[in-house]
């Protein structure tokens, strides 16, 4: 199974991410880790990413994942894959188990935990183009971002199990 781990920045999807990751005995992946330098560079200076800037990024993710899916291995990604298209994209030539899980929060909830988080190159100021660019998902398991990242994994792997 691919499990891709969504919403906006500062949700938690790493943190909620590794923890369902160990859980589940099952590799994790942070998209981040995927974007070209240029692109990090952009979101650093607090310029947002634009859909062509995302597009190179969303294929090689695209091309991880089938290759994952090639190897048989079960994987958690964290990818903020805020609309529609990018889900799409994501999805391309996966397998038939790719499940996405929103971590959904509001700015109020998030805004604290980015004011804290040091050593990332995206800053606070870029929250709002976030939530701008949102368009939640239907068909995805909806997590409340409020609840300990443990207690976000614990009910996420349960989720998952019921779905398996």
């Amino acid at each position: 199974m691919i499990v891709v781990l969504m919403g906006v920045s500062g949700s938690g999807k790493t943190t909620v991410g590794r923890s369902l990751a160990a859980e589940l005995g099952w590799t994790f992946l942070e998209a981040d880790d995927f974007h070209p330098q240029a692109s990090v560079e952009k979101m650093a200076a607090g310029i947002a990413l634009t859909d062509a800037d995302r597009l190179p990024w969303l294929d090689r993710l695209a091309e991880e994942i089938r290759a994952e899916a090639a190897r048989g291995r079960d994987v958690v990604l964290a990818c903020s894959a805020l609309k529609q298209a990018y889900r799409e994209r994501l999805s391309q030539g996966a397998r038939q188990d790719l499940v996405f899980v929103y971590l959904k929060g509001d700015a109020t909830t998030i805004e604290p935990r980015l004011a804290l988080r040091s050593g990332h190159y995206m800053p606070a100021s870029l929250l709002a183009s976030q939530f701008a660019a949102l368009e939640e998902p239907t068909g995805a398991i909806v997590v409340d971002i409020r609840q300990t990242p443990k207690a976000q994994a614990t009910e996420i792997a349960a989720q998952l199990r019921s779905l398996a």
